[in-house]
């Protein structure tokens, strides 16, 4: 009934804020890798194949993407201690800036997006992502 009306308000929503967020990012970083670095900073550190499940895209592309981020000294690859066939992948100090200035451009990019709307409307809106979500 309304999936119609939602998906394009949806599709209309994400294209905006990823392009907005591409904006505010560039030239640093992208928005790829601003999600690789936070996963990186929950994590500590993570073996490239771990973050194949987090991304929906292949190891080919993860491989393409973390050189990019060590090229531009995002990240730093090691190779574990005693066994050397593993690859660590940790955040380098202005890898952690990027991710700090992409997390704080996000926030302030969805604040100017639900300052829209009241606070109540903004719970009930969370609440409802929150079940079509789950």
């Amino acid at each position: 009934m309304y999936s119609d009306e939602f998906g394009k308000l949806w599709l209309k929503l994400s294209k905006e804020l990823k392009n907005q967020m591409e904006v505010g990012l560039a030239p640093t970083i992208t928005e790829g890798q601003l999600n690789v670095l936070e996963l990186l900073m929950a994590h500590e550190r993570m073996k490239p194949s771990d973050l194949n499940e987090y991304l929906s895209t292949t190891p080919a592309a993860v491989t393409t993407l973390l050189d990019r981020m060590e090229k531009g000294e995002l990240i730093a690859r090691e190779r574990d201690e005693k066994d050397r066939r593993i690859v660590w992948v940790n955040v380098t100090t202005k890898g952690k800036t990027e991710c700090e200035r992409g997390t704080l451009i996000r926030e302030q990019l969805l604040d100017s997006y639900l300052s829209r709307v009241s606070a109540h409307n903004q719970k009930l809106l969370i609440y409802l992502l929150g079940k079509v979500a789950n």
